[in-house]
């Protein structure tokens, strides 16, 4: 019998043109810029306007050990963590499936940052962590992130008056991963925790 996967967090996952770095108490500003704007706002769950909560949060998340949670930020030119264009974070696994969200990317941002950043997560989660499948709600009123699941192969598989419920196959995985390789040619560098 095989060992259940699990989430666990990563120092650094280096992709292309993106490297997603472990959030720290110091994003708590960041993150919390992003929760806030009007626009993002509308599809996220509601957070108070306080940076000392939202560094409390984290401080909680870095002894949860059932999630990892990334920035996502540009790729500098010593192939580091550079400039934070959105947040990621993994997390609710259930069986060989995990569910991935708090997917925000910065106004502004590079148009590879949405695709790159999913395809991190997706080599991440089944060629690092074990996992086969992904599941994850999107509200319904969120369509470009509903129709960018659905893209890649993500099937409705309930709603209710707020949210669609998505399950993704593994078979869909590997055929979007393949379909959308020129946004990730190489495997991804996994830079442990200490």
């Amino acid at each position: 019998m095989s060992e259940q996967p699990t989430i666990r967090p990563a120092a650094r996952l280096v992709g292309n043109k993106l490297v997603l770095r472990e959030v720290e108490v110091a994003d708590a500003a960041y993150i919390l810029s992003l929760r806030l704007d009007p626009k993002k706002a509308a599809y996220l769950s509601a957070v108070d306007a306080d940076v000392a909560r939202q560094a409390a949060w984290i401080e909680r998340y870095k002894t949860d050990g059932s999630q990892a949670y990334f920035i996502i930020c540009l790729k500098d030119e010593a192939g580091g963590a550079g400039q934070p264009v959105g947040t990621v974070r993994l997390y609710n696994a259930v069986g060989d499936s995990f569910s991935w969200g708090s997917w925000i990317v910065a106004d502004g941002a590079p148009t590879y940052v949405g695709i790159e950043s999913a395809l991190i997560v997706y080599r991440y989660a089944l060629d690092h962590l074990g996992f086969r499948n992904a599941h994850f709600e999107v509200r319904k009123d969120n369509r470009s992130v509903w129709t960018f699941h659905e893209r890649f192969g993500a099937q409705r598989v309930a709603e209710d008056d707020v949210e669609y419920r998505f399950e993704l196959a593994h078979d869909a995985i590997l055929a979007s991963m393949g379909r959308y390789a020129r946004f990730l040619p190489d495997p991804i560098d996994v830079v442990r925790l200490d």
